[in-house]
């Protein structure tokens, strides 16, 4: 996937109750449940349907690293919907989200301003309309690019401008060189 999408994915996955499964037949199990049907498993994994039957019955128990990775991503995916939307609602609607990067940010400003490109290692809160702006893009099937642009104008409203309170005048915000990207609801 993406560097944007995935820390959204981290993000809301630290609000689950429950850790996921976590031995390969177990983990197989959860997704013939929610697939209903071994066949579909089979198909999504890029696996035989005999060797998912394998898994569920535990006569194979260490899945090679790519196919444990694909597992796990999986069940990831759709491990506790509902506690996951409830995460995604509150970061939207209350709570926001904060976004811990480092990165080069330099920002399009009238000239005589020192608008150089440096890196920067922040750590912000974003309010709640960029966290659903986030959100909502992402659910949207939203490229990194894009993602990247809602996180860069969020930083410019909430850090550089300090919401309204200061360089009033800055045009655009780059946001580039993406060393570090971490987000927390």
């Amino acid at each position: 996937m993406s560097m944007f999408g995935d820390g959204l994915d981290q993000a809301v996955q630290k609000a689950f109750t429950r850790p996921i499964p976590k031995s390969a037949g177990a983990q197989m199990r959860y997704l013939v449940k929610q697939l209903k049907g071994t066949k579909a498993v089979a198909q999504m994994l890029r696996v035989s349907q005999r060797t998912v039957e394998r898994y569920v019955k535990d006569q194979i128990k260490k899945p090679r690293p790519g196919l444990a990775a694909r597992i796990e991503r999986e069940v990831k995916a759709r491990w506790q919907p509902q506690i996951r939307a409830k995460a995604r609602e509150q970061a939207a609607s209350t709570g926001g989200i904060v976004i811990d990067t480092r990165a080069r940010l330099g920002y399009t400003a009238p000239i005589g301003s020192t608008d150089q490109d440096r890196i920067r290692h922040l750590t912000v809160a974003l309010p709640p309309q960029y966290a659903a702006r986030l959100f909502d893009a992402q659910e949207q099937g939203a490229t990194d690019q894009q993602l990247r642009e809602i996180a860069a104008e969020a930083l410019k409203e909430v850090y550089f401008q300090d919401g309204g309170r200061r360089a009033g005048s800055l045009e655009e915000v780059r946001f580039t060189d993406i060393e570090h990207l971490e987000f927390d609801l």
